[in-house]
């Protein structure tokens, strides 16, 4: 009886610990005349996963502890923040938001504020070649919610999701 108690205490906790947000997500390329917009949802598992899923599961932005792993159109790009410093500095930024902690300091991240909301530019420091150029996060400063993530291409191409 007592694993009983314990076990569903245990799936309400992970229960209430889940979130879920709608998601818009826009794509687009130069070379396109057309942005692609979906929609989707994220969820959130404290403390380390948050999923980002479009077009019918299709796409899919997934950081799971130091892991990113992002799925777009049938391709999968995989990194690590251990050993990329731009996607470190994204998860600790993240994890600050999602605690409703500050946001850390660093010189390859730029924080405005205006009007209750916070814009939070992270910019790859050294010339290695990446896959995005920035992430730039709109958080609402008095919530901590989530606004929108726009994660800048090369080629001024960029995918970005905005929050509801």
């Amino acid at each position: 009886m007592k694993h009983i108690i314990i076990s569903i205490m245990f799936c309400m906790l992970a229960c209430f610990a889940n979130a879920q947000t709608p998601v818009t997500k826009v794509s687009h390329s130069k070379a396109v005349k057309t942005d692609v917009t979906t929609t989707g949802e994220m969820t959130i598992r404290k403390p380390d996963y948050i999923c980002i899923s479009t077009d019918g599961g299709n796409d899919q932005l997934i950081m799971d502890g130091t892991k990113f792993t992002m799925t777009t159109n049938g391709k999968k790009h995989v990194t690590d923040s251990k050993s990329n410093p731009m996607f470190a500095t994204f998860k600790k930024v993240l994890n600050a938001v999602i605690n409703g902690q500050p946001i850390p300091t660093g010189e390859d991240l730029a924080i405005q504020k205006s009007d209750g909301i916070q814009t939070i530019t992270i910019t790859p420091s050294g010339k290695k070649r990446q896959m995005f150029t920035s992430f730039v996060l709109i958080v609402d400063s008095k919530s901590s919610a989530m606004k929108q993530l726009r994660m800048n291409g090369r080629n001024e191409s960029y995918t970005e999701y905005t929050f509801k």
